[in-house]
């Protein structure tokens, strides 16, 4: 494969202009072709994977050298076993129902008329991220699976992993007799920036943003086509003074333990007044044996001297990192009000034995997901259920949650009447 096949032009505009036509044709395309599509996607990914492994290989070198941030190489860095991950989203991906053209009862009704909904591909779909290259395979299979053309802006820190992987996918997308222009890249080192291609509204029906949250700010700045905001860290936990010790720190643990990024990972813990200061020094010197840091609010440092204060604007931004802050409030009601105002909105926790409690907190927290008692780690591969996930995402706009299949979709209200009056 030479890599001059896969080179989109250096327009912005053209490429979102192809991808809207190849669109077209991707909308009818039926569902088992999309699933074969989306099948040799993953064979694709493990005939190239020694390929993608030196690109990596080189990305990291060259990030190394440039001293790129250890949580970015955290997440450019791939492994055999991240590459099959992501081959197995894939496979599970083409076996899964074909959404598209899922017919749903409509909410209203016409005089001697059939009205009913289904669910239909948005248009295209561009996927701006830094480091993270598998995400642009499982994004890819995302968006041919909901029959949307799929344009990648990756980050220049992963620009050979990312060549590497695009070449692969679009092979298989074009061996699957799919448009071509379905799945294009803008690669980094051709000149065009994120505003160049999210400013093409004419076609561009949704941007996500996929980093650290000044990548995604940034996109909502200057994006003019609708963006779904994903959110990564700066979660909440309220420790009720019933909660069980070893549920809390469970919770908070496990949370950390979806990689390479942790999206839904624990970062704030809030307390009562009244909490058990014997329980808090156990959980403290547990999850420093794991490797955690432990910082507090005033309060907590003064009667506790061994942890490092958490400054004011630490409680709004996420650490990204095995770092847990911990702070004082009055009550449930005073923790939901800071958590509506502090937390990022994608999955925020509780720890009680109390039920009145959880309805409390469950009906109180302005977020797009409450746990219970629950970890809230995320996976994008669920054990259970017949799901892909490629995020979370903390707005009420297009949609908020969970990013899966249903996401990258719309609605079509259809009206079938009998020419009767």
């Amino acid at each position: 494969m030479t890599p001059e096949l896969f080179e989109p032009p250096l327009d912005p505009a053209s490429v979102v202009r192809n991808a809207h036509h190849a669109s077209l044709a991707l909308s009818v395309a039926k569902g088992t072709v999309r699933s074969r599509a989306v099948q040799a996607m993953a064979k694709a990914l493990k005939s190239q994977q020694n390929d993608i492994l030196e690109a990596n290989t080189l990305d990291l070198e060259t990030s190394r050298e440039m001293a790129v941030p250890d949580l970015l190489l955290d997440w450019l860095k791939l492994t055999p076993e991240r590459i099959q991950n992501t081959i197995q989203i894939l496979q599970h991906l083409s076996e899964l129902p074909d959404p598209i053209g899922r017919v749903m009862t409509a909410n209203f009704q016409v005089d001697q008329c059939q009205t009913y909904s289904q669910l239909m591909p948005l248009g295209v779909i561009a996927l701006v991220y830094e480091a993270f290259p598998d995400l642009g395979a499982i994004a890819a299979g995302l968006c041919i699976k909901t029959g949307n053309s799929l344009i990648l802006k990756g980050g220049s820190e992963a620009s050979h992993s990312n060549a590497a992987i695009a070449q692969a996918l679009q092979f298989a997308v074009e061996d699957a007799d799919l448009p071509p222009d379905c799945l294009q890249s803008l690669p980094a080192d051709q000149g065009a920036s994120i505003r160049d291609l999210v400013i093409q509204d004419r076609y561009l029906n949704l941007v996500i943003p996929y980093g650290r949250p000044s990548l995604v700010q940034q996109v909502v700045r200057q994006s003019t086509a609708p963006v779904l905001k994903s959110a990564i860290g700066n979660c909440y936990l309220y420790w009720s003074p019933s909660g069980s010790l070893d549920v809390t720190r469970w919770m908070i643990q496990d949370s950390h333990l979806s990689e390479p990024d942790p999206v839904n990972a624990i970062e704030k813990v809030l307390i009562h007044p009244h909490q058990n200061p014997s329980l808090l020094v156990m959980l403290w010197r547990s999850l420093r044996e794991k490797g955690f840091e432990i910082r507090g609010d005033a309060r907590l440092v003064t009667e506790f001297s061994e942890l490092l204060l958490a400054e004011d604007s630490e409680w709004n931004q996420a650490y990204l990192d095995r770092v847990v802050a911990f702070k004082v409030v009055d009550d449930l009601g005073a923790a939901i009000n800071w958590i509506n105002h502090h937390s990022s909105g994608h999955a925020d926790c509780l720890a009680t034995e109390s039920y009145q409690e959880s309805r409390e907190f469950a009906l109180g927290v302005n977020s797009a997901s409450t746990y219970i008692n629950a970890s809230p780690r995320f996976y994008r591969n669920p054990k259970q259920g017949d799901a892909i996930f490629l995020g979370m995402s903390n707005q009420k706009g297009h949609r908020r949650g969970l990013i899966g299949l249903e996401t990258l979709t719309t609605t079509k209200h259809i009206v079938q009447g009998t020419g009767q009056f």
